[in-house]
Protein backbone atom coordinates (compact mmCIF):
# COMPACT_ATOMS: atom_id res chain seq x y z
CA UNK A 1 0.00 0.00 0.00
CA UNK A 2 1.36 3.39 -0.97
CA UNK A 3 1.54 6.16 1.64
CA UNK A 4 0.71 9.75 0.87
CA UNK A 5 3.66 12.11 1.14
CA UNK A 6 3.53 14.40 4.15
CA UNK A 7 3.45 18.10 3.47
CA UNK A 8 6.14 19.74 5.64
CA UNK A 9 4.55 23.19 5.39
CA UNK A 10 1.19 21.91 6.63
CA UNK A 11 3.00 20.16 9.48
CA UNK A 12 4.76 23.42 10.42
CA UNK A 13 1.57 25.45 10.21
CA UNK A 14 -0.23 22.91 12.38
CA UNK A 15 2.57 22.92 14.95
CA UNK A 16 2.48 26.72 15.15
CA UNK A 17 -1.36 26.78 15.35
CA UNK A 18 -1.50 28.84 12.13
CA UNK A 19 -3.02 26.31 9.73
CA UNK A 20 -6.13 27.87 8.21
CA UNK A 21 -8.99 25.42 8.87
CA UNK A 22 -10.83 26.62 5.74
CA UNK A 23 -8.33 27.54 3.00
CA UNK A 24 -10.96 26.72 0.39
CA UNK A 25 -12.95 29.77 1.57
CA UNK A 26 -10.17 32.17 0.47
CA UNK A 27 -11.21 33.58 -2.91
CA UNK A 28 -8.89 36.59 -3.09
CA UNK A 29 -7.14 36.76 -6.46
CA UNK A 30 -3.63 36.97 -5.00
CA UNK A 31 -4.19 33.63 -3.27
CA UNK A 32 -5.89 31.90 -6.19
CA UNK A 33 -3.65 33.08 -9.04
CA UNK A 34 -0.12 32.78 -7.73
CA UNK A 35 2.15 30.56 -5.71
CA UNK A 36 3.56 33.15 -3.29
CA UNK A 37 0.41 33.49 -1.20
CA UNK A 38 -0.74 30.37 0.64
CA UNK A 39 -4.37 30.17 1.76
CA UNK A 40 -3.36 27.54 4.34
CA UNK A 41 -1.32 30.17 6.25
CA UNK A 42 -3.84 31.78 8.60
CA UNK A 43 -1.55 34.66 9.60
CA UNK A 44 -0.83 35.53 5.97
CA UNK A 45 -4.52 35.39 5.08
CA UNK A 46 -5.55 37.64 7.97
CA UNK A 47 -2.73 40.10 7.31
CA UNK A 48 -3.61 40.37 3.63
CA UNK A 49 -7.29 40.81 4.48
CA UNK A 50 -6.46 43.79 6.71
CA UNK A 51 -3.97 45.15 4.18
CA UNK A 52 -6.60 45.04 1.40
CA UNK A 53 -8.83 47.32 3.45
CA UNK A 54 -6.13 49.62 4.84
CA UNK A 55 -3.87 49.96 1.77
CA UNK A 56 -6.11 49.13 -1.20
CA UNK A 57 -9.32 50.75 0.07
CA UNK A 58 -11.47 47.64 -0.35
CA UNK A 59 -14.59 47.62 1.84
CA UNK A 60 -14.51 45.56 5.02
CA UNK A 61 -17.45 43.45 3.84
CA UNK A 62 -15.81 42.72 0.49
CA UNK A 63 -12.41 41.89 2.00
CA UNK A 64 -13.84 39.70 4.75
CA UNK A 65 -15.87 37.75 2.21
CA UNK A 66 -12.93 37.32 -0.19
CA UNK A 67 -10.75 35.95 2.60
CA UNK A 68 -13.37 33.64 4.09
CA UNK A 69 -14.02 35.59 7.29
CA UNK A 70 -16.83 37.57 8.88
CA UNK A 71 -16.72 41.34 9.29
CA UNK A 72 -16.21 40.84 13.03
CA UNK A 73 -13.19 38.64 12.30
CA UNK A 74 -11.77 41.46 10.18
CA UNK A 75 -12.14 43.97 13.02
CA UNK A 76 -10.61 41.53 15.50
CA UNK A 77 -7.63 40.93 13.20
CA UNK A 78 -7.17 44.65 12.50
CA UNK A 79 -7.19 45.46 16.23
CA UNK A 80 -4.77 42.61 16.95
CA UNK A 81 -2.36 43.99 14.33
CA UNK A 82 -2.50 47.46 15.86
CA UNK A 83 -1.98 46.21 19.40
CA UNK A 84 0.53 43.41 18.90
CA UNK A 85 1.79 43.37 15.34
CA UNK A 86 1.96 40.31 13.13
CA UNK A 87 2.53 37.94 16.06
CA UNK A 88 -0.87 38.91 17.47
CA UNK A 89 -2.55 37.22 14.49
CA UNK A 90 -1.39 33.81 15.73
CA UNK A 91 -4.33 32.17 17.51
CA UNK A 92 -4.01 31.85 21.28
CA UNK A 93 -3.34 28.47 22.82
CA UNK A 94 -6.50 26.55 23.63
CA UNK A 95 -7.36 25.63 27.18
CA UNK A 96 -7.67 27.41 30.51
CA UNK A 97 -6.02 30.83 30.76
CA UNK A 98 -4.57 30.32 34.20
CA UNK A 99 -5.31 28.71 37.49
CA UNK A 100 -9.05 28.55 37.80
CA UNK A 101 -9.06 26.26 40.83
CA UNK A 102 -5.76 27.03 42.52
CA UNK A 103 -6.28 30.77 42.78
CA UNK A 104 -4.07 33.11 44.80
CA UNK A 105 -6.50 32.84 47.72
CA UNK A 106 -6.27 29.03 47.69
CA UNK A 107 -2.47 29.09 47.36
CA UNK A 108 -2.19 31.58 50.24
CA UNK A 109 -4.23 29.19 52.37
CA UNK A 110 -2.03 26.24 51.37
CA UNK A 111 1.16 28.13 52.19
CA UNK A 112 -0.30 29.10 55.54
CA UNK A 113 -1.12 25.44 56.26
CA UNK A 114 2.37 24.39 55.20
CA UNK A 115 4.03 27.01 57.41
CA UNK A 116 2.06 25.80 60.43
CA UNK A 117 2.52 22.11 59.62
CA UNK A 118 5.66 21.65 57.44
CA UNK A 119 5.30 17.86 57.07
CA UNK A 120 1.79 18.03 55.59
CA UNK A 121 1.52 15.83 52.46
CA UNK A 122 0.12 17.24 49.22
CA UNK A 123 -2.83 14.83 49.37
CA UNK A 124 -3.71 16.40 52.75
CA UNK A 125 -3.38 19.86 51.21
CA UNK A 126 -5.69 18.80 48.37
CA UNK A 127 -8.24 17.60 50.95
CA UNK A 128 -7.93 20.91 52.80
CA UNK A 129 -8.77 22.77 49.57
CA UNK A 130 -11.83 20.58 49.06
CA UNK A 131 -12.95 21.11 52.66
CA UNK A 132 -12.46 24.87 52.76
CA UNK A 133 -13.20 25.94 49.17
CA UNK A 134 -15.34 23.07 47.85
CA UNK A 135 -12.95 22.54 44.94
CA UNK A 136 -11.52 19.13 44.03
CA UNK A 137 -7.85 19.32 43.02
CA UNK A 138 -5.29 16.62 42.39
CA UNK A 139 -2.37 16.47 44.86
CA UNK A 140 0.08 16.74 41.96
CA UNK A 141 -1.62 19.96 40.83
CA UNK A 142 -1.13 21.37 44.33
CA UNK A 143 2.53 20.37 44.22
CA UNK A 144 3.09 22.01 40.82
CA UNK A 145 1.23 25.20 41.74
CA UNK A 146 3.23 25.65 44.95
CA UNK A 147 6.49 24.97 43.08
CA UNK A 148 5.56 27.54 40.39
CA UNK A 149 4.78 30.11 43.03
CA UNK A 150 8.08 29.47 44.80
CA UNK A 151 10.00 29.71 41.51
CA UNK A 152 8.30 33.02 40.72
CA UNK A 153 9.27 34.40 44.12
CA UNK A 154 12.89 33.31 43.78
CA UNK A 155 13.13 34.94 40.32
CA UNK A 156 11.73 38.21 41.67
CA UNK A 157 14.22 38.27 44.55
CA UNK A 158 17.22 37.78 42.22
Amino acid sequence: MRRLARDPKSDELTASRTLNPHPEMVRDEAFTSGEFFDARDLVQVKYEMVRRVEADGVSVTEAASAFGFSRQSYYTAAQALVEGGLAALVPAKPGPRGAHKLTDEVLDHLEDLRSRRPGLATRDLARAVADRFGVAVHPRSVERALARREATRSRKSD
